[in-house]
């Protein structure tokens, strides 16, 4: 009998566990953070600085910075659809090591990554103002999720192609270890003999 109730109540998820509060703040932090970095990295350019390209197969800081805001809309509906995967918390053991690795190992630019087309930038804003704007709604969305939210994001797995199996809330870490990946991929722009000086 007490085994049809215990498993009756993993069934309902009844036996959810929110997230504690340093997991909240773990990830708000990391999300105001790299919030910052990447507003601050492309403050002040100028059109030519926006549009180089150091090569013609490499992306300019505009591609870049449209990549980070597409990116952020995209991976935050990846995490959603994982949320509606049934839970598994007996996956739960020993999977928050991998927190920190994702926070390391994203932003390593050493390891190249090819984008899938989804995530590959089209101009799809038309200004860069607006593409501002959308990447700031998009991330306070989400940084007032990671405040609020009751889900039990430790319960439900997905796999990624490079971390493999992720929970729900590694996901989510994913989209500031990214938009952080993908900044300094800004600074590296910058960094070219042939980027324009104002």
């Amino acid at each position: 009998m007490k085994r049809l109730v215990w498993g009756a109540v993993l069934a309902t998820g009844l036996w959810s566990e929110p997230l504690s509060q340093g997991e909240r703040d773990r990830a708000m932090s990391h999300m105001h953070a790299t919030r910052k970095q990447f507003l601050d990295a492309i403050a002040g350019l100028s059109e030519a600085q926006w549009n180089f390209k150091a090569a013609p197969e490499r992306w300019s800081i505009a591609e870049c910075a449209e990549h980070i805001a597409v990116s952020e809309d995209a991976i935050f509906q990846l995490a959603q659809q994982v949320l509606k995967s049934p839970a598994q918390p007996e996956k739960k053991a020993g999977q928050a090591a991998k927190d920190e690795v994702i926070i390391q190992r994203t932003p390593d630019r050493s390891t190249k990554v090819q984008a899938p087309e989804f995530l590959k930038p089209t101009r799809r804003w038309a200004t860069r103002d607006v593409l501002v704007a959308h990447f700031k709604e998009s991330r306070d969305r989400n940084i007032a999720w990671v405040q609020t939210t009751q889900e039990d994001l430790r319960a439900h797995f997905a796999d990624h192609p490079v971390f493999k199996t992720l929970d729900a809330y590694q996901w989510l870490l994913l989209i500031s270890a990214h938009s952080e990946r993908h900044t300094l991929q800004i600074d590296e722009v910058k960094a070219d003999p042939g980027y324009p000086k104002n």
